[in-house]
């Protein structure tokens, strides 16, 4: 990957650690509710590999994850930005949800391209 500035770097770390956090309350409460938390699981499993792909990538480090492990990922993260995204432009420019969703838009397309590159 291209130089990436750290403040970029550290911010899109934040993001996939909050998102993680957050998924980790929701599958909880889901849990406890007695809900399908298949998709949840799935999401959840997809961020922390984009998250440690990310890590790796940036220290120059090897990944455990197989291809198939890295194709499915890909494609979860890829398959949450639309959401995002609409959220984003729905959203009021220069408010603090604006900029935490931007944020969470590059560290996913960030990952994804990380993901890529491995591939390549």
């Amino acid at each position: 990957m291209e130089n990436i500035p750290t403040r970029v770097k550290l911010e899109s770390i934040e993001s996939f650690q909050s998102t993680i956090r957050k998924l980790e309350k929701a599958l909880a409460q889901m849990i406890e509710k007695g809900a399908s938390t298949s998709l949840i699981e799935k999401r959840l499993q997809a961020l922390r590999i984009g998250l440690a792909v990310l890590e790796r990538v940036w220290h120059e480090q090897p990944h455990p994850y197989s291809q198939e492990e890295l194709a499915k990922t890909r494609e979860v993260l890829a398959g949450l930005l639309p959401s995002i995204e609409s959220m984003c432009a729905k959203s009021k420019s220069g408010s603090p949800q604006r900029t935490l969703l931007e944020k969470r838009i590059r560290s996913l397309e960030l990952a994804i391209k990380a993901i890529a590159g491995i591939f390549t």
